[in-house]
This record gives C-alpha cells, sequence and structure tokens, in this order.
C-alpha cells in the first residue's frame, strides 16, 4: 500500500470511530472505550482507564464534554493540566485533594453545575468535617453518587436511589472506626432495621422513608442543632410530611428502634413475646394433630369404633 493510499485509509477509519460517538466527547471516548484495565499515574496512583461509553451516553453528564470536568486536559496521548488552576476552582481543589488522588480538579468542578449543593453540603455536619477539619475520610459528590461517568444511566442500581441509599449511608455509619472517631450513635443501621420503616423497607416497600428522607442529603445537620429535622418541633414537621396531623406525641415513637447491643430489655422483650406466640400457635396445631391421629388410629387400625374408652 503507497504511502497515500495507507493515510487516506487511516483518515476514513478514524472519522468512522469518530463518528460512532457523539460529538462531545469523541475524541476522549474513542481511546477510552477501548482501553482496559488500568495504569499507573504520575503521581504512581492505578487510574481506570476504561469508559462504558453506552453506559455514560446514558447518564446525566453524557451531554458534556470530557474537559468540562477533566479541566486542562488537551487530546491524548495527554499528560496532567499544567500551570494554576481556575480562579473559581482553586479555593476548593486543596479540599477536593482529600478525596482524589488522580484528578481532584475534576472532582472540584462539581461546583460549576451545582453550586446551590456545594453550599448546602459546606454548611453541613459532613462538610464541617471537609471543608473545616480537612478529614479525607468524610463524605463528598462521588462518596455517595458514584462514578461522574454513569450517574442517572441506571436508576434502580444509582448509590443514592431508594433501593440502595440505606447501604451507601451504612458504608460510613456502620463503619466502626468512623463511628468511634466522629462519636457517632452505634448501630444506627441496624436499629433502622428494626424499625417498623425499616421492615418494610427490607421487603422492598417503595415508599417507606429512609435516611435521606428524614436527615436530608447535602444539608445534613447534627441532631442536637436549632434546625434539625429530627429534633423537637424538625421532627414533628418531618413526620408531618408523610403522616399528616402528626404531633409531638406521634413523633416521639423511635424511628430508630432499641437493639438488644445498646438496650436487651426492649430487644429481648419483644423476642420473647414473638416466640410465645409461636410457642401457641405451634402447641396448639400440635395438640390437633395428636388429636387427629389418635381419632384415625382407634378408627381404622385398633378398629375400636372411634372410642377412646
Amino acid at each position: 500500500m503507497t504511502r497515500p493510499a495507507y493515510w487516506c485509509l487511516s483518515s476514513v477509519l478514524w472519522l468512522a470511530l469518530a463518528l460512532s460517538f457523539p460529538a462531545y466527547a469523541s475524541e476522549c471516548l474513542i481511546c477510552h472505550s477501548a482501553m482496559k484495565g488500568r495504569v499507573v499515574g504520575p503521581k504512581g496512583v492505578e487510574v481506570q482507564v476504561h469508559l462504558d461509553a453506552k453506559r455514560y451516553e446514558q447518564g446525566v453528564h453524557g451531554v458534556l464534554q470530557c474537559t468540562d470536568c477533566h479541566v486542562g486536559f488537551t487530546g491524548g496521548p495527554h499528560q496532567p493540566p499544567q500551570g494554576k488552576p481556575p480562579q473559581d476552582l482553586a479555593e476548593l481543589l486543596p479540599f477536593a485533594a482529600l478525596k482524589a488522588r488522580v484528578d481532584p480538579l475534576a472532582l472540584a468542578a462539581c461546583s460549576r453545575c451545582h453550586p446551590a449543593q456545594y453550599e448546602e453540603l459546606r454548611k453541613g455536619v459532613h462538610g464541617e468535617n471537609i471543608f473545616k477539619k480537612k478529614q479525607a475520610d468524610a463524605p463528598l459528590c462521588l462518596d455517595c453518587h458514584g462514578s461522574p461517568h454513569y450517574i442517572g444511566a441506571e436508576e434502580e442500581g444509582s448509590p443514592v436511589g431508594h433501593a440502595r441509599v440505606v447501604e451507601t449511608c451504612g458504608s460510613c455509619h456502620e463503619n466502626e472506626e468512623i463511628v468511634k472517631k466522629y462519636n457517632l450513635p452505634p448501630y444506627v443501621l441496624d436499629k433502622y432495621r428494626e424499625s417498623f420503616h425499616g421492615k418494610k423497607y427490607i421487603l422492598g416497600h417503595g415508599g417507606v422513608p429512609t435516611c435521606a428522607t428524614c436527615h436530608g442529603s447535602h444539608y445534613i445537620t447534627r441532631a442536637e442543632a436549632p434546625d434539625s429535622p429530627v429534633k423537637g418541633q424538625g421532627l414533628v414537621a418531618t413526620c408531618g410530611r408523610c403522616h399528616e396531623g402528626a404531633t409531638a406525641k406521634f413523633a416521639a415513637a423511635p424511628a430508630h428502634k432499641y437493639i438488644g447491643k445498646e438496650n436487651p430489655i426492649p430487644y429481648y422483650g419483644e423476642k420473647l413475646l414473638i416466640l410465645l406466640v409461636f410457642g401457641v400457635f405451634g402447641f396448639t396445631v400440635s395438640h390437633v394433630l395428636l388429636e387427629a391421629w389418635a381419632e384415625i388410629r382407634d378408627r381404622f387400625l385398633r378398629g375400636k369404633g372411634g372410642s377412646h374408652e
């Protein structure tokens, strides 16, 4: 093949690949949809280089250009951005770097499209741990929402969707080290699962309240805060969103039930009552079956005509 023919064929192939992807991300997806596995980045961190183009296009971010988030990158093969970060992201960059070792600028860029959510997060207890205390184990965007490439691509599988949000919150609130470090209430997910709401949630009820329903999502306060949605009049208002006419007495019922690890008396008292109920039913059924067997034995096996004398 002559050189002109080679370049002509190469150009046609590259054009065909480019046209197979949307224009907004075609240059990046040509490589990153074909690449597999992980590579070691400049900072010695393993980077997942594969991107599922179909799932990305179906997600809420599928309409964006890759460089809208990965600020400063150019066409591949590329190097990390050089020079000063954009002014609007410079303030957030040190905090994003606590969470993202590969491209913290991309994590900070969430604030460009979601400024209100960022501000809500900063005012809450999670934001306090990141922006004031600079704790790397406090949750930021991707800890809850998952990969930014696939957000919204699979609503049922979303980490913050109704079916998985309890599991997502539990990744921190069931972590013994985090619970101890921040002096959080222990066994909070176990208590929820033992509650009426939790039992319905386990059974797959679609309308039952979850963590975010009562505690909020981006702006989450301490339970004892004046504007807490789970204390005092705030709790009454929270219950009232589902239970019209809820009063302070109604709201006093514990949403997170006591469990044996913390208060064994009500927990094991409940178990004893359950055992008693099933024991009575079991004894009654067993007695009826034994009576029936005695009647069958006397009537057909011993030929007594059903007499017990």
